[in-house]
């Protein structure tokens, strides 16, 4: 049996759930287990630590499966699910320390280097705070980000690097998450206090974000691992945000059934037909450049490539205008719904609002993005600060 197959089994879950998780502000336990037992959080983890090392195209067919179903659940999938193809990057002893008596074992984030990482004999002292920490109540670890300072506490390499820490090393802030779309989510506040991580437990991020290795070299032999961290990221929030689009048409089209306008029936609404064959072809269109994109990429690091800064450059071209298409064909649907749709007992609204929330992330920022794309394609460097 596959994920997929999986997917389609635990899909009643997901969807009876969503309006709990919103109420929660985080996945409901029931939630949790059924994306453990499908198998979604194990496809980009290496076999040797349970996992499947699923092509990433199977893996984003997953996250789009179950976003669909359940926005918070999908987005949960897609960066939490991600997060073993960097850390099978790590060093082989962290790997161990996370996954050898657990493989089920799921990894927070968030990525922003707001800490500050002191070294000290074998590691660093690290302090920080962090927002955004998507699925953090189910997780037993965080991969976060922080920057090396100098012993008077002054950034001595602007490099961000990754730090891994396990539960009792962190708080999660309870109520940092009030928030009108993706409460589901779950994604809480951290803090570090003070934190001994010994330099094993570190993963240095320019060898990961291009593709060209990390602390774990027995991995270059599988293609997987040689794909371009920000192409994985990013799609996994790219595919994330699509499902939510395509799941906002779907509770369209249930409310669109039986609803009864002025003109009359709204299924035989000529304006209402016209906005949903558009905004159909419009989110398929997104979804269909995403995975052609990921494809792509593997296949060229399937035969030994380097993806080139050009591919990654328009590969998050393609992935940013995926997410703000899709939802711009969202919200074309929800605006033709009717007053009723606005009712907070629905799934309609809940799931517009979700899309709407998940283009706030800074992955889905479409302006530095284009801006970065331009530069490149001139031949003009790129911001350090934007991440291609």
């Amino acid at each position: 049996m596959t994920v997929l197959d999986n997917i389609e089994r635990i899909a009643d879950v997901l969807e009876a759930n969503a309006a709990e998780g919103e109420r929660l502000g985080r996945l409901p336990d029931e939630t949790a287990t059924a994306l453990r037992t499908s198998g979604v959080m194990r496809m980009l983890q290496p076999k040797d630590f349970g996992g499947l090392e699923s092509h990433p195209v199977d893996f984003f067919r997953a996250v789009l499966e179950i976003g669909v179903h359940d926005p918070s659940s999908g987005w949960v999938a897609g960066v939490v699910g991600v997060h073993p193809h960097e850390l099978a990057h790590g060093d082989r002893r962290v790997q161990a320390e996370v996954w050898a008596e657990d493989p089920d074992t799921w990894v927070a984030s968030p990525y922003a280097p707001l800490g500050r990482a002191r070294p000290v004999d074998g590691g660093f002292v690290f302090s920080g705070r962090w927002n955004f920490s998507s699925g953090t109540d189910h997780c037993r670890w965080v991969m976060i980000g922080g920057l090396v300072t100098d012993q008077e506490g002054e950034v001595a390499d602007p490099t961000p690097v990754h730090f891994l820490l396990p539960r009792s090393d962190y708080e999660v802030v309870e109520d940092s998450w009030d928030v009108v779309g993706l409460r589901g989510t779950g994604s809480k506040d951290l803090v570090v206090t003070e934190a001994y991580v010994p330099t094993y437990r570190t993963i240095e991020t320019t060898g990961v974000t291009d593709g060209t290795g990390g602390k774990d070299p027995s991995r270059a032999s599988v293609a997987l691992y040689r794909m371009p961290r920000n192409v994985m990221f990013s799609g996994a929030i790219t595919a994330a945000t699509l499902a939510m689009a395509k799941g906002t048409l779907a509770a369209y089209v249930s409310v669109t059934r039986s609803r009864e306008g002025r003109g009359g029936r709204a299924a035989l609404d000529p304006f209402q037909l016209s906005a949903l064959g558009a905004a159909a072809a419009d989110i398929d269109a997104s979804i269909g450049h995403l995975l052609w994109d990921v494809e792509r990429v593997h296949d060229i690091v399937e035969r030994g490539e380097v993806v080139s800064l050009d591919m990654r450059a328009e590969v998050r071209r393609n992935q940013v205008q995926a997410s703000h298409r899709a939802a711009a064909a969202a919200d074309s649907v929800f605006r033709l719904s009717g007053g009723g749709s606005l009712h907070r007992s629905g799934v309609l609204q809940r799931r517009w609002r979700d899309t709407q929330a998940a283009l706030h992330h800074v992955q889905n920022g479409s302006g530095p993005i284009f801006h970065a794309y331009g530069l490149n394609l001139f031949g003009h460097p790129i911001p350090s600060h934007v991440k291609i």
